[in-house]
C-alpha cells in the first residue's frame, strides 16, 4: 500500500528525523506469553510511547494477522519475525556453546522481517508443523507424568493437552503452558495461602515451596524448577527430532523472505559469555563465514556498558542489530527496553536500534515490491552498507504513521 520507492523517498526528505522507541522482539500467546493477548501489547505499547513493534513467536506466524490490524489501529509500525531452536552438529561434536550457555551445539536462530502475508513452501511447511508436533508430544508426555504425581499425593487434580490447548495455548503447546496450567488449577482449588503452601509442599515431594506465592511468575517458574526441569520427577528429554539444523532453519527463514539472525546472548551477570560469543572479532568474522548478517540482543539480560560495546562494533561493522525484551516467560517486565538493573538504553543505543528497526522496515518493504531486500533470497547480501536501507526504512516507518 505503501509508494513507489522514489516517491516514498522524496516524500519522507520533507520531513524531520526522528528516533523512536522500538522493540523488535516479542512472544505472544501464539507460542507464550506475558501478555493475555495482542491488544494488551499495543495498549502498552501506546501507554510506552513505542512506535515499532516487532512479533517474535517460535515456530509461528498465526498472530501476524491480528497483529497487523491492531498495529494500523494504533499506528504502530509492525516487523514479522520468528524464532527456532535448531542444532548445529559440528558445534555439538567439539562442545562449543553458542546461545544456549548450558547445551554445546544448540542455537537459537531468529529471522527478522518476513513477508507479510506469510509466505513458506509447503514443503519448509510441513517440517515446521513436525517440530511443533513434536513439542506438543513431549509436553503431552510430561503432562501424563505430572498426573501420575498429582495421583500418587491422592490429589483429584487433572490436567490435559486438550484443555491446555483450549485455555492457555492458541497453536504451539510448550512446557511453560504446563506450569501455567497446573498453578491455575491449583489457585482455583486452594484459595488460601495456607492451603496452596500445604499443597505444594506436598507436590514438591516435602520440600517448602520458596517463592512468594501471591507472586504468579515466581510460583510459575519453581514449578518448572521442581518438576518439569532436566532430573526432575516430570521431566522428558527432548527428542532429537524437534530441533533442526541450523542451515535448514536458515533456508526456511530465506524462504519465508526473512533475515536470518543471530540472537546474541553476551554477558551474564557475572560479566561471563559462551565459548562463541566471548571475542567479538573471532564471533563477526564466524557469523560472516556462516553467511550471517544481523545480530539481536535481548538488552535487560545485559551490562549496560557491555551491551554497548558489542553492539556498536557489530553496527560499524555493518551487521544489522535489533533490540527486543522477549516477554517470553510469566514475568510482566517493561514494553520499553532496558538493560540489567532496569537501566535506560542511552541516547546512542536508542537511535541503534531505530535505526536498525529501519533496516528491517526497508527489507520488508522492498520485498513486498518483488525486489531483494536487505539479504536475498539466496541469503547473500544485497550489498555492503546499512546505511541506504536506514533512509528507506525511515521513509516507511514515517508513512505508516499517516
Amino acid at each position: 500500500m505503501l509508494p513507489e520507492l522514489t516517491e516514498l523517498l522524496n516524500q519522507y526528505n520533507n520531513q524531520t528525523n526522528q528516533i523512536f522507541n522500538v522493540n523488535a522482539h516479542l512472544h505472544t500467546p501464539y507460542s507464550f506469553s506475558a501478555f493475555k493477548d495482542i491488544p494488551e501489547i499495543f495498549t502498552l505499547a501506546e501507554e510506552q510511547d513505542i512506535k515499532v513493534l516487532g512479533i517474535n513467536d517460535f515456530y509461528s506466524t498465526d498472530g501476524y494477522e491480528e497483529f497487523n490490524i491492531l498495529a494500523k489501529k494504533h499506528k504502530i509500525y509492525p516487523m514479522f519475525n520468528i524464532e527456532f531452536i535448531g542444532i548445529s552438529t559440528k558445534d555439538k561434536e567439539k562442545g562449543l556453546r553458542l546461545n544456549d550457555p548450558a547445551n554445546p551445539g544448540r542455537a537459537y536462530l531468529s529471522g527478522k522481517g518476513l513477508s507479510y502475508p506469510p509466505k513458506l513452501d509447503e514443503s519448509y511447511q510441513k517440517i515446521v508443523n513436525k517440530i511443533k508436533e513434536e513439542i506438543t508430544n513431549r509436553v503431552s508426555s510430561m503432562t501424563s507424568k505430572v498426573n501420575d504425581i498429582l495421583s500418587n499425593i491422592n490429589s483429584d487434580i487433572r490436567i490435559s493437552i486438550e484443555e491446555i490447548l483450549e485455555k492457555y495455548a492458541v497453536d504451539l503447546v510448550r512446557e511453560r503452558h504446563l506450569a501455567k496450567a497446573i498453578r491455575i488449577k491449583v489457585f482455583e482449588k486452594y484459595p488460601s495461602l495456607k492451603e496452596r503452601t500445604e499443597f505444594f509442599t506436598k507436590l514438591y515431594s516435602g520440600v517448602e515451596p520458596l517463592v512468594n506465592l501471591e507472586d504468579v511468575a515466581a510460583c510459575e517458574n519453581e514449578i518448572r524448577n521442581n518438576l518439569l526441569k532436566s532430573g526432575k520427577p516430570a521431566f522428558v528429554e527432548e527428542n532429537s527430532k524437534a530441533f533442526l539444523d541450523v542451515g535448514l532453519i536458515k533456508e526456511i527463514i530465506l524462504n519465508a523472505g526473512g533475515i536470518p539472525t543471530y540472537p546474541l546472548l553476551a554477558d551474564n551477570p557475572k560479566g561471563e559469555y559462551t565459548a562463541f560469543e566471548k571475542d567479538k572479532e573471532t564471533l563477526l568474522k564466524e557469523l560472516k563465514l556462516r553467511n550471517i548478517s544481523s545480530v539481536e540482543f535481548i538488552p535487560n539480560r545485559n551490562d549496560l556498558n557491555r551491551l554497548k560495546e558489542y553492539a556498536q562494533f557489530f553496527w560499524e561493522n555493518n551487521i544489522l542489530v535489533t533490540f527486543g525484551t522477549e516477554h517470553n516467560s510469566p514475568d510482566m517486565i517493561p514494553l520499553k527496553v532496558e538493560t540489567r538493573g532496569h537501566i535506560d538504553l542511552d541516547d546512542d543505543l536508542k537511535e541503534l536500534s531505530f535505526n536498525g528497526a529501519c533496516v528491517v522496515a526497508a527489507h520488508q518493504y522492498l520485498v513486498s515490491q518483488g525486489k531483494d531486500g536487505f539479504v536475498k533470497e539466496s541469503g547473500e547480501r544485497n550489498g555492503d552498507s546499512l546505511q541506504p536501507f536506514v533512509e528507506i526504512g525511515r521513509a516507511v516507518i514515517s508513512k505508516s504513521f499517516e
